[in-house]
């Protein structure tokens, strides 16, 4: 016979029960309240940052709004576009100001990001940012590792952008692509190509930059003509077409200097090459020269020259601007040299002159002719 255990535990009253069941309550309702603080101040962090963000754009926007009035009441003009006809430095203050403008706003994007996060994570657990100490070395050794082609582009874009090396509207040759620069970020620049298509370069990839629309351009015409035409008056007839080209008020503005005949540039068996240049405004340079090249042609149809064949023509390109006559090299003065120190004098032994006997004879010899005389009478 088995005898089961009676079970001796006091059964517990309905007192304990709603005490257990409030602390359970206390206990939520205090985790609902913690976690709605939480939320309540990550959604403070959240609508803080972007009114900060939205703050700091507003005011780089200003910043380079005022900038680029000031250029446009400088240079005497109501929209951006007629700046193509004022002083080039205003062009490029405009460029180079909405070029940092756009970069400041991505710098300052990334930089609310980053520290809003960061308010985030403190917010959720106060102990966690002792970790980050570690988790700042894993970073750095990523960086330093992985990520060191992003360093170099936003380093390179700082740079390029800060010494102004290229803006927003300019013609360059990245060596990658050429085009026209559509838009300058801190890690890429975007440069539309004359058939459309759009490059994206990597700051970090530009080893050289070469850019069209600083400064000023020169339209460089190589015009071949038969070997039997009177070069004096080619020359002359070009020569004039060209002044009559920068005396019209059309393209006054454009032409920076009175072109220049730079004379006879090739010689072949089939036509001979004269050069015609033209220095004139950075962006009006396909303009002026295209203009140019139909005044050129009906020039000669005029005089009744006959052009040879377009195989004829060698020159062309880069490789073809040789002679740099008339690029106007800025004049230096000569730098003073130190005089080189002078010798030391040297110690020779001084010649003595023989001398001479009343009779103009020397007086050595003399005395040796009479030894050599007594000689023979004695002897």
């Amino acid at each position: 016979m088995r005898i089961l255990p009676v079970d001796t535990a006091p059964t517990p009253s309905p007192t304990d029960l709603s005490g257990q069941v409030g602390k359970a309550t206390g206990v939520a309702l205090g985790w609902l309240l913690e976690a709605g603080i939480r939320l309540a101040v990550i959604a403070g962090i959240v609508v803080g940052a972007i009114v900060v963000a939205w703050i700091m754009r507003r005011l780089i926007a200003r910043i380079v709004n005022r900038i680029v009035n000031g250029a446009k009441s400088k240079a005497s003009v109501d929209d951006t576009q007629a700046l193509d006809s004022s002083p080039l430095a205003q062009v490029r203050l405009v460029q180079r100001t909405r070029t940092l403008g756009s970069i400041l706003t991505n710098i300052v994007n990334v930089a609310i990001v980053i520290i809003a996060l960061l308010m985030i994570v403190f917010s959720l657990n106060p102990d966690i940012l002792g970790s980050f100490a570690l988790l700042s070395a894993a970073i750095g050794a990523g960086l330093g590792f992985g990520a060191q082609n992003i360093v170099k582009d936003v380093l390179n874009g700082i740079f390029i952008v800060a010494e102004d090396q290229i803006g927003i509207g300019d013609v360059v040759d990245l060596g990658l692509a050429t085009g026209v620069v559509e838009y300058v970020s801190v890690r890429v620049t975007q440069v539309r190509d004359v058939n459309g298509t759009l490059w994206y370069v990597r700051n970090g990839e530009i080893t050289r930059i070469g850019n069209m629309s600083m400064g000023w351009s020169r339209v460089i015409i190589d015009l071949a003509v038969p070997v039997d035409v009177d070069i004096a008056s080619v020359e002359d007839a070009l020569l004039e077409t060209a002044r009559g080209l920068s005396k019209e008020p059309k393209w006054r503005s454009r032409i920076v200097e009175r072109p220049e005949m730079w004379g006879l540039e090739s010689i072949s068996g089939d036509a001979l090459v004269i050069r015609l240049v033209m220095k004139t405004r950075a962006n009006a340079k396909d303009d002026v020269a295209r203009e140019l090249r139909m005044r050129v042609k009906h020039a000669l149809d005029e005089m009744g020259v006959r052009l040879p064949a377009l195989n004829s023509i060698t020159l062309s390109g880069y490789e073809a601007a040789q002679r740099v006559k008339g690029a106007n090299p800025p004049k230096t003065k000569p730098v003073a040299t130190t005089p080189p120190p002078p010798e030391r004098p040297v110690w020779k032994a001084r010649k003595t002159k023989p001398k001479r006997s009343p009779d103009g004879t020397h007086g050595g010899d003399a005395n040796g002719s009479r030894g050599d005389d007594d000689g023979r009478s004695a002897s």
